[in-house]
């Protein structure tokens, strides 16, 4: 009875023993499936973390390529923007020469056109001076040849009479080797009479005849010296300023008084 009992006891500790040995396996089964399934989750978090950066990486990979290509495609277009302003610039510069070089093709054939204008103008003006010079001559010539004429056929002036009337008296002064002419002279014997012809005449003509004229005749006729010497402006036309310098150094006036002469000696003076 005894032994049954102990047998019993131990058959009932070892079936104890071995249902905890059970339960036991069967709990570290349970925490072998709950860390491989964590394992598996976690494996599954890192992968997805992964991809996920990853899929971060390749997203910026894509912007910074997009805004490398942006950038090099605004720089890209800086360039052509630069490039046709520059060509726009270098355009607008060699129409600004263009236009620079047709003012100065213009310019200089306007001064080329006012240069043959100038030399032909002065040319003509030449002519003219030349002419006029001509016309003066010849009007001064005519002038005389009037007075000559004139008083040597009345052969009478100032009230006495002159027998010997010559026309452009000329003669070197010794002492200075100049020669002198005078337009009209008239010689009595006694007084002599110098005639300056003008056809206009001028202050200056009736200025210089005294005393230079009187001076310079002194020297080249010495054989007169002894005679009077009258001086007389002869001319076509007087005006009030000639006729005063006349009658201030004593100088008779003849003018033109239709086919003869008229004599204004009031105020005149021997020299």
């Amino acid at each position: 009875m005894d032994n049954n009992n102990h047998e019993n006891s131990r058959l009932s500790a070892i079936e104890a023993i071995l249902e905890r040995s059970a339960l036991e396996a069967e709990r570290r089964d349970a925490e072998f499936e709950r860390r491989d399934a964590e394992f598996d989750r976690q494996m599954m978090l890192l992968k997805a973390e992964a991809e996920r950066s990853k899929a971060e990486f390749d997203r910026q990979i894509m912007l910074s390529k997009a805004e490398a290509d942006k950038r090099h495609a605004e720089f890209e277009r800086q360039i052509m923007l630069s490039k046709a302003e520059a060509d726009k610039r270098v355009a607008a510069a060699d129409k600004r020469v263009a236009a620079a070089q047709k003012r100065a093709a213009e310019a200089q054939k306007s001064m080329d056109h006012l240069n043959a204008s100038i030399e032909k103008t002065g040319q003509q003006i030449k002519q003219i001076g030349q002419q006029m010079g001509g016309m003066a001559n010849s009007n001064g010539d005519m002038a005389q040849e009037y007075f000559y004429n004139t008083l040597s056929h009345r052969k009478t002036l100032f009230g006495q009479v002159y027998d010997i009337i010559t026309s452009d008296t000329k003669r070197k002064i010794k002492s200075t080797g100049v020669e002198v002419q005078y337009d009209i002279t008239l010689d009595n014997g006694t007084s002599f009479c110098i005639v300056e012809v003008k056809y206009k005449a001028d202050t200056y003509d009736v200025k210089k005849m005294y005393p230079k004229m009187v001076n310079k005749f002194r020297e080249a006729f010495p054989e007169h010296a002894h005679k009077k010497l009258y001086l007389a402006m002869a001319s076509m036309s007087f005006n009030s300023h000639i006729e005063k310098a006349c009658i201030e150094n004593g100088i008779a006036m003849i003018k033109p008084l239709g086919e003869t002469i008229e004599v204004y000696d009031e105020h005149l003076k021997a020299f």
